[in-house]
């Protein structure tokens, strides 16, 4: 330090710095704590754990306390002696005012602390009440002995005493006047209470006579409490040597090798060499005033003793020496611990960070290497499926294709069997027209239930096991696209085989233009049938929103055996019509349809299909009665084979059709399941992809904030190394 540079104003100084590092520090750990607490994601990604946020906290209350403690923290000198060796007029003397009560015989009743105030009316506080200021004259009657009101000798006046008066206060020094260490048995408690945050202790002795044993058994007491002591003795009252001027050296020089021996030797708190610079003689009282006469001649001071001058230049030697010493001790005391602990905090914060920030930047890694891999199994995805998807259809067309001509075939040999299957139908023949029209309807409900089974039964099992190996196969393909975790849901969408084939023939609509030549009518015909439950209006408006039916397609125009009353046209229309219906009513791919399909027909069953068949037995038994010709029904079977036969040749292509539409229909809801399945999932991916996108751009934040705050602490740090050097090294000079 500067030699130009009070002592007591390093302290000053480094009390102001410390203090502005720790307030700095305690706000890095405020804000990185706040950081921690608001920022969800630090403790949703485990970027810090418990333990560690709970440090966080703690150093923030620590580094609370230190600052708390530091704005209190001053420098301390406590005076010890025996009653009436001048304590309390050195402290008088070293604030250059008559503060304290002073005088002949005890007059310390209890412990006096004279600390700087800013205010600038000086005002007392005492324990008994510490919110109140009395005013500066009533220190004689609480400190003084010979005042009325008696304290106990452990209790403590403080004296506020204006900072701009006195240089020493201006500078944290903060003086502690005892009564004498001859009037209370009780040290511990004195000891316990003033001294264990004391920097300097002065013992004050009379010079007149030796060091006694009072005294150096209670600075054993000190020793024994605290580690080496910084203890200053004055031989007090020096100015009784100016009577006897031939002895004064030897006097000196004895009381200077016995304080030397007690300080060295008997506490052990020093070194002789140091000792030897600690024993000074004063005399307080004229010190006290040539500083109340404003350093004016002696002669304005009044009569002093030949040599003052001499003890005038000791007490400023003591003065300095004692800045020096208290401000050194002072330093090491109050900051040496403090700075540590920054220390430690620092490089705890500083590490927790850079823990933070370690665990960020692998996270950050590990994010986007996964951000990597999503994105190019989303863009492997999207390019697959088109490709799959396209290879789907195509393999959906080639089984419709390949059922196509299997129900093609299927159903030219059922149209070979035609005579065999109306062999089976035993129902009695009347040629009668009524009669006749029953018997035509049974038989075509006979051909259609014989047609239909026979379909069943060789065509179903193969377009079932056909649509389930496709399904299969589009299922395999497609799940391949999606990551292993979505393969269970995924395998939901697998068909069973529930699916069931609808052969709706419509062989009365088929034979609507079927008229035999052994001129019988029926009555409820083909053609009054279909208009009689479509309704002529409606099933043409419903005839108007079908185009899977083409509309050339006409049954009865090439037939041979039609007679003359027959009206082909509306025969035609009503075959179109029920064939239009047929295609309505089959063309439904939804699984939805075909259950109530199947649900209905399980329903309703064979034996209401039976009841109506015997209602109509009755029927064609009444006009079989009138109709009964054997030559008549065999040439009806032959004219309606031929007739049906032709028919269903006409419609194989359209039947054929039909039923790999249902196929079609089927499997492309399957693959539409499926690809809006694998749609789904590409969504979730792109959202997957948003969520690490934000996570990465949110954990470079706490990257940087890291990084930040890691290196506001290691420049706190390099800050405090820096004081340390200044202030709390050996080899620093003040």
């Amino acid at each position: 330090m500067s030699g130009e540079t009070s002592p007591l104003k390093v302290f000053v100084q480094a009390k102001r710095e410390i203090s502005q590092l720790f307030s700095e520090l305690h706000a890095v750990i405020r804000d990185s704590n706040g950081f921690v607490q608001d920022d969800a994601k630090v403790c949703d990604l485990e970027l810090i754990s418990q333990e560690q946020r709970k440090s966080l906290e703690n150093y923030s209350s620590k580094t609370e306390g230190i600052l708390e403690i530091l704005q209190r923290d001053c420098m301390k000198v406590v005076f010890f002696g025996r009653t009436s060796n001048g304590k309390s007029t050195v402290i008088n003397a070293m604030l250059k005012s008559k503060i304290l009560p002073s005088g002949i015989g005890h007059t310390t009743n209890c412990f006096v602390q004279v600390e700087g105030t800013d205010s600038t009316d000086a005002y007392i506080i005492s324990e008994d009440a510490p919110n109140e200021r009395r005013s500066i004259q009533s220190i004689s009657h609480l400190a003084h002995a010979l005042s009325k009101v008696r304290l106990d000798s452990d209790s403590l006046v403080r004296i506020c005493w204006p900072k701009h008066k006195c240089s020493f206060l201006k500078d944290d020094v903060i003086f502690v006047d005892s009564p004498g260490i001859d009037v209370s048995p009780d040290m511990d408690k004195w000891i316990d209470k003033f001294c264990l945050d004391a920097d300097v202790f002065v013992l004050v002795v009379n010079a007149e006579s030796t060091l006694m044993q009072t005294e150096k058994n209670f600075f054993h007491r000190v020793s024994s409490r605290l580690s080496k002591p910084n203890i200053f003795i004055l031989n007090n009252r020096w100015d009784a040597s100016a009577t006897e001027p031939e002895t004064v050296e030897e006097v000196r020089q004895q009381h200077l090798e016995r304080n030397v021996s007690f300080l060295a030797k008997e506490l052990g708190v020093m070194e002789p060499h140091e000792a030897g610079d600690r024993v000074f003689f004063v005399s307080a009282l004229e010190t006290l005033q040539t500083a109340l006469a404003g350093g004016q001649s002696s002669a304005s001071v009044g009569n002093l003793l030949e040599g003052f001058q001499t003890r005038l230049l000791e007490f400023s030697k003591f003065e300095t020496t004692f800045q020096e010493c208290i401000s050194k001790t002072a330093l090491q005391v109050k900051f040496a611990q403090h700075s540590m602990n920054a220390k430690i905090i620092a490089k705890n914060i500083a590490s927790l960070w850079q823990s933070i920030y370690d665990v960020t930047i692998s996270k950050r890694k590990l994010v986007a290497n996964e951000m990597i891999e999503q994105r190019e199994r989303l863009d492997f995805t999207e390019k697959q499926v088109i490709i799959v998807s396209e290879d789907m259809k195509r393999m959906i067309d080639k089984t419709t294709d390949d059922l196509h001509r299997e129900m093609s075939m299927a159903l030219s040999d059922e149209i070979r069997r035609l005579p065999g299957m109306l062999e089976e139908f035993d129902r009695p023949f009347n040629p009668e027209p009524d009669d006749l029209s029953v018997y035509k309807k049974e038989l075509n409900f006979h051909t259609e239930e014989c047609l239909s089974r026979n379909l069943h039964f060789r065509y179903s099992s193969f377009a079932q096991d056909a649509l389930f190996d496709t399904a299969k196969v589009m299922h395999e393909t497609m799940s391949s696209l999606l990551p292993d975790a979505s393969h269970v849901e995924f395998s939901s969408l697998l068909p069973n085989r529930s699916f069931e084939m609808t052969y709706h023939l419509d062989c009365p609509g088929l034979c609507a233009g079927f008229c035999e030549d052994i001129e019988f009518r029926f009555s409820l015909g083909i053609t009054a049938l279909v208009y009689r439950f479509l309704g002529s209006g409606r099933g043409a408006r419903h005839l108007q929103g079908i185009t899977e039916v083409p509309r050339s397609v006409s049954y009865g125009s090439n037939s041979s055996d039609l007679s003359a009353s027959s009206s082909p046209s509306q025969d035609t229309e009503a075959l179109y019509m029920f064939l239009s219906k047929f295609s309505s009513v089959t063309s439904g791919t939804t699984v939805g349809s075909l259950a109530l399909v199947a649900v209905v027909g399980k329903a309703v069953g064979w034996r209401i299909i039976a009841i109506c068949a015997a209602v109509y037995g009755m029927l064609y038994v009444y006009e079989r009665i009138t109709w009964t010709k054997k030559a008549k029904e065999e040439a009806f079977k032959r004219q309606y084979i031929d007739y049906i036969s032709w028919q269903l040749a006409q419609v194989i292509d359209l039947i054929s059709r039909n039923c790999s539409h249902q196929v079609h229909q089927e499997l492309g809801s399957i693959l539409s399941r499926l690809s809006h399945h694998i749609d789904q999932k590409k969504s979730d991916l792109r959202k997957e992809l948003a969520n690490m996108d934000e996570n990465v751009k949110h954990l470079n934040e706490i990257a940087s904030k890291a990084s930040h705050f890691k290196s506001v602490i290691e420049a706190l740090s390099s800050k405090m190394d820096q004081f340390i050097i200044r202030y709390l090294n050996p080899t620093s000079h003040i």
